[in-house]
């Protein structure tokens, strides 16, 4: 049976099937256990319906949220295609690395790991249209070579109202060795950023699965009090705190210390350099430890108003 409880429109003709039975067996003159059982029936179909109905809503959903229109199948194959074809598209990227706009202190910036490019056209998107100045912003996408000249030929050939944005290919970073965590690898840790933003103060970091919704140079004069990371704590989520994500005792750590969401930080990225973080994360990744970000940012987040990252899209109905 589900949880929530049946809509008018769709009891209408179950209590009209439920009045005639009754109104049937009384002018019938049926037995009480024959009129008992047929309306025991009545009720498991109705049960059975719902439940069809849940498990369809389900499916459906998830068949919405990952599904692709038939022309979008091929996108990226073409984009690499025209990449590869159009020289005056690859000057355009070489003339952009020497931009002064990329390491310009006075602008904002943010970053995007991500080898998906559909998912990071939307947040880009959602970025500029909520910004009220967006030739102020600057964004720094990283990709993996697959993917590259995809991204490059598409954010080169359509106007992002005046903003900067920049596709670089990990596999190019030379500082990326064998130390670094397989995951840093496959973009989904955004662990060396302190080297890739060398110089930089601030910058904004964005996962490829989230929608902007309201402008986000305000983030930027948030006062994070020294800490590293500014992020919205997830206590009153389903996650928790600490002892949900790690299985392990340290005197150091406290396991009812709030966790945090991944996917819309600000990092202050010379309290970074100054806190060490990235040494902090090769020690717990020495440790054999999961969830060496949690660990590597104990006692440097700074939690924000919970409403400049609400969580839940894509299975919050609400959301």
């Amino acid at each position: 049976m589900r949880e929530e409880p049946i809509t008018l429109d769709e009891a209408k003709p179950v209590i009209k099937s439920l009045s005639f039975l009754i109104f049937k067996a009384h002018y019938a003159h049926y037995d009480i256990a024959t009129t008992i059982m047929t309306m025991k029936s009545h009720i498991q179909a109705l049960e059975q319906r719902a439940s069809t109905a849940t498990v369809q809503n389900t499916v459906f959903g998830q068949l919405a949220a990952e599904a692709l229109p038939k022309n979008l199948h091929c996108i990226t194959f073409k984009l690499m295609a025209y990449w590869l074809k159009k020289k005056s598209i690859q000057e355009l990227a070489d003339e952009q690395r020497t931009s002064p706009r990329l390491v310009d202190n006075n602008l904002y910036h943010f970053c995007i790991f991500s080898d998906n490019l559909l998912a990071v056209s939307v947040v880009v998107n959602s970025t500029i249209s909520n910004a009220e100045h967006p030739k102020q912003l600057v964004f720094h996408i990283v990709t993996n070579g697959v993917n590259y000249g995809a991204m490059q030929a598409w954010f080169l050939s359509n106007d992002f109202k005046g903003s900067m944005i920049e596709v670089q290919n990990i596999e190019n970073f030379g500082w990326l060795n064998a130390s670094y965590s397989p995951v840093v690898r496959q973009l989904l840790d955004a662990n060396s950023w302190a080297h890739y933003f060398e110089g930089s103060q601030d910058v904004i970091f964005l996962d490829d699965v989230v929608v902007v919704q309201k402008d986000l140079i305000h983030l930027f004069s948030v006062e994070l009090h020294g800490n590293v990371n500014g992020a919205v704590e997830t206590c009153l989520e389903a996650f928790h705190r600490y002892y949900k994500y790690i299985n392990f005792s340290n005197p150091i750590i406290s396991s009812k210390t709030c966790g945090w969401a991944f996917g819309m930080n600000v990092f202050d990225l010379i309290a970074w350099r100054k806190a060490n973080v990235t040494a902090k994360y090769h020690y717990w990744q020495e440790q054999n430890t999961d969830r060496m970000g949690l660990l590597a940012f104990y006692g440097l987040t700074e939690p924000l108003d919970r409403r400049w990252h609400v969580l839940g899209l894509g299975y919050h109905l609400n959301i």
